[in-house]
């Protein structure tokens, strides 16, 4: 399926990946000069001056997680507790993929092992993800290793029925036998039992022969499939034969089926945004976010970010359209259909971009990277669900670590908080941070932020409360 805001579609010819261009492309985003961040986005100006808003405050959030940890995935639960996942080492060599709860009031039960293995996949940005479908179950994916070469891999999915005590042994969510990369995953609820899953698939890049992205002889396709209880598959679709190689797919469930959005790629090498909605005759035919046209001739490891609540929607995304580095966010009123001009929230060589997008009742929140030469820093901007006027911006964080070991962030909003959880490198190793944000009146602390380099979060329990 082909996605167009150009007048007249054309075929799509095979372009081979360049790797030494994406390789470049990721190492310089590690080391760029400093500037300042945008103080405001440029958005539309109201008659009347608007009542202020009130300010929200950082404070720490422990989490479970005691050593090494990173990848981490996080996302607010129907109670109003909260799951967290991520890797960790394995005690004899490998990897572990665990997870933990949190309820209401922030205490954590002990860490669960969800699956590990000799024999997986692990990469800073394609990264496992856990979920909830609407039956309580919980699912959780991984990736393996299908072959010896480095780029040959499949996505594995498991089931747990209760809480997490058990889960189901896992099957391939790919299952076309090519030994390439398969990963990039995006989850959401799928009806009263099952769970849909999009991923970007390489069956047609030729394999995964050599060391990297240069045995590609094809180009990487967005597919997705639905699984049931008993991890059946079901509406396995090919979305878009011609995709960028390594950004990440994103997924939100609107009141006319899930949005799901990722970085596109043409035979012009432009990799703007894309949004398919999967309605009752399949997923619709996709569109542009916005047509940014940045032609990139590799792939700029990282995607897009999509949030819903009923029919409105927001995306936030990194470009470098014309050659400056912006983080965006656009909104639809229509379930992701059609949206609006984007509203450019920071721009400038330290925009490193690595967006997560959230959207609540009062407020639509983005949150973004930066680099410069005092080191990465954590940003978020809380809006108007319009996107009309930015409310408050907010240093979240400045971190231990810079180029790409810090990894993608992660937000969740309920219960009245926004919840922010990252991945930090001291001396070599990777272990997860949290923040909980709430506004100015509900905590006692007035300072901005406390939350420096070097402070740590863990608790030797896994159960003290935030």
């Amino acid at each position: 399926m082909r996605l167009r805001s150009d007048p007249a579609p054309t075929m799509r010819p095979t372009i081979p990946y360049a790797p030494l261009l994406c390789a470049l492309a990721l190492a310089a985003a590690g080391c760029q000069p400093a500037s300042p961040p945008a103080a405001a986005p440029a958005v539309a100006k109201t008659e009347a001056a608007p009542a202020p808003a009130p300010q929200w405050r950082v404070s720490d959030w422990p989490l479970p997680t005691t050593g090494a940890a990173a990848q981490p995935d996080l996302i607010a639960a129907p109670d109003g507790g909260w799951l967290l996942s991520w890797i960790e080492p394995g005690a004899r060599g490998g990897h572990a993929l665990k997870f933990a709860r949190a309820g209401r009031d922030g205490a954590w039960d002990a860490p669960r092992t969800i699956a590990a293995g000799k024999d997986w996949f692990v990469n800073w940005a394609d990264t496992p993800h856990i979920a909830l479908s609407a039956d309580g179950a919980l699912w959780a994916h991984w990736l393996q290793k299908s072959a010896p070469s480095t780029y040959a891999y499949d996505v594995a999915l498991s089931r747990s029925g209760d809480g997490g005590a058990t889960w189901s042994k896992p099957v391939k969510v790919n299952d076309d036998g090519v030994a390439s990369e398969h990963g990039f995953v995006s989850l959401w609820p799928d009806g009263a039992d099952g769970i849909g899953v999009a991923w970007l698939d390489g069956r047609h890049t030729g394999g995964g022969e050599g060391e990297g992205h240069a045995g590609h002889r094809g180009a990487m396709s967005l597919r997705a499939a639905r699984f049931d209880a008993a991890l059946a598959r079901s509406l396995d679709t090919e979305i878009d034969a011609m995709t960028c190689d390594c950004c990440q797919t994103d997924a939100a469930l609107t009141a006319r089926g899930p949005l799901l959005v990722y970085r596109d790629r043409d035979a012009q090498e432009i990799r703007d945004i894309a949004a398919t909605r999967r309605e009752a005759a399949g997923w619709s035919e996709p569109r542009h976010v916005h047509a940014d046209r940045w032609t990139m001739p590799a792939c700029p490891v990282n995607g897009p970010s999509v949030a819903a609540r009923s029919e409105a929607a927001v995306v936030a995304w990194y470009t470098a359209a014309g050659g400056e580095s912006q983080v965006q966010v656009a909104r639809s009123d229509d379930a992701g259909a059609n949206f609006g001009a984007p509203v450019v929230l920071d721009r400038g060589e330290p925009v490193q971009g690595r967006v997560e997008a959230a959207l609540g009742e009062d407020a639509a929140w983005v949150l973004w990277l930066r680099e410069d030469q005092q080191g990465q820093t954590l940003w978020l901007a809380r809006l108007t669900p319009d996107l009309s006027r930015e409310l408050q911006r907010i240093e979240v964080a400045r971190l231990q670590g810079r180029g790409r070991g810090t990894g993608f962030p992660q937000l969740a909003l309920g219960d009245g908080a926004a919840y922010v959880v990252w991945t930090e490198l001291a001396d070599g190793a990777a272990r997860l941070r949290g923040a909980k944000l709430q506004p100015e009146a509900a905590v006692s602390s007035k300072g901005e932020s406390n939350i420096a380099a070097g402070d740590t979060t863990g608790s030797s329990s896994g159960t003290r409360a935030p």
